[in-house]
């Protein structure tokens, strides 16, 4: 991406610069679209489960930013000898999801393929002056996690049909599960307070697991005059789903998590308590993961009160400290 021209329109308020979550684009002062685009392949049996979890995860990128998502156009890919039935529950899982997110699905585009692929494009409108970026965390914030750890290592778990039943209904409840109550949550924190500015910088956990998104918060932005800055994350402090720690115990690791913890490589630090499994649980990739967000301190305690008001529980994993070596601490 580094070889690619930047684009020169002064309406594009976002774009790929910082791996943020979604671009922006103004229309008007007051209005700008924000746009994304996800899919994959299923990590579910079920195929209206697996629609589901892929229009959550589609639509998550947009309640990153702060965003509401008002249509999607769906991406399938379809093995030409499929049965028709399956890719009818697929779409009509997501179409459920995007319903409850009041989200229009207004066409789409399908081609044949030797695997099922399924997902969207999303846009959705955001306030040009209001937009959540991945990167401007201070020194000082308190970093938030909306939901548990743990999808990846239970999707390989199932796999290998080594995950329970119960294991597999709580991962699946979590990857069903809308960022829609978290985000209406901080806009709502962002309103009462006003003048000053609560929320510096707020992201999707996915592939790149919870340490890989956290590196990228971390970062900063020169060219905004943002400092990057390093982050102390409490592993106790953690949501993990049920079976989790068990499956990275016992060694169900996806690829995507050996990627992450080779790309990071000495970012990241370790207490010496911290066991293996959890250290594997921090560099696992999430499917539709939750928020993490960096709050000014003195509203991380009313952070927590809103998001739990809107039936989010949400967790207070750490803080940011002032840059330093190892860029990303785990304790």
């Amino acid at each position: 991406m580094r070889g690619l021209p930047r684009a020169n329109d002064p309406n594009v308020l976002v774009g790929f610069e910082t791996n943020d979550d979604a671009g922006v684009y103004q229309l008007a002062p007051e209005m700008a679209l924000v746009q994304s685009v996800d899919f994959f392949t299923p990590i579910v049996d079920d195929p209206h489960t697996f629609g589901q979890i892929a229009a959550a995860n589609s639509l998550s990128d947009i309640y990153a930013m702060g965003g509401k998502p008002i249509s999607a156009l769906s991406i399938v890919g379809f093995p030409d000898k499929g049965e028709p039935e399956i890719l009818e529950q697929i779409l009509s899982g997501g179409h459920s999801k995007m319903a409850e997110a009041q989200c229009s699905v207004i066409g789409g585009h399908s081609i044949r393929n030797d695997d099922i692929q399924f997902g969207y494009a999303v846009t959705g409108l955001i306030h040009p002056q209001r937009v959540w970026r991945n990167v401007g965390v201070h020194t000082g914030d308190v970093l938030l996690l909306t939901k548990a750890l743990g999808t990846g290592v239970l999707s390989t778990a199932l796999k290998k049909e080594a995950a329970s039943a119960r294991d597999l209904a709580a991962a699946v409840a979590s990857m069903s599960e809308l960022n829609r109550a978290a985000s209406e949550a901080l806009l709502e924190l962002q309103d009462k307070a006003a003048s000053a500015e609560p929320i510096y910088a707020v992201t999707d956990i996915t592939g790149f697991g919870l340490l890989g998104h956290a590196r990228e918060m971390a970062l900063g932005d020169r060219k905004r005059g943002v400092e990057a800055v390093s982050m102390q994350i409490d592993y106790t402090a953690i949501r993990y789903l049920p079976g989790a720690e068990k499956a990275a115990r016992e060694g169900f690791l996806p690829g995507g998590l050996k990627n992450n913890r080779e790309f990071l490589g000495d970012c990241v630090g370790f207490a010496e308590a911290v066991p293996q499994e959890f250290r594997d649980l921090l560099f696992d990739p999430q499917t539709s993961g939750g928020l993490l967000i960096a709050v000014a301190p003195e509203f991380g305690n009313e952070a927590l009160a809103v998001l739990d008001k809107h039936g989010v529980a949400a967790r207070r994993i750490g803080v940011a400290i002032p840059k330093g070596k190892p860029l990303i601490f785990v304790q």
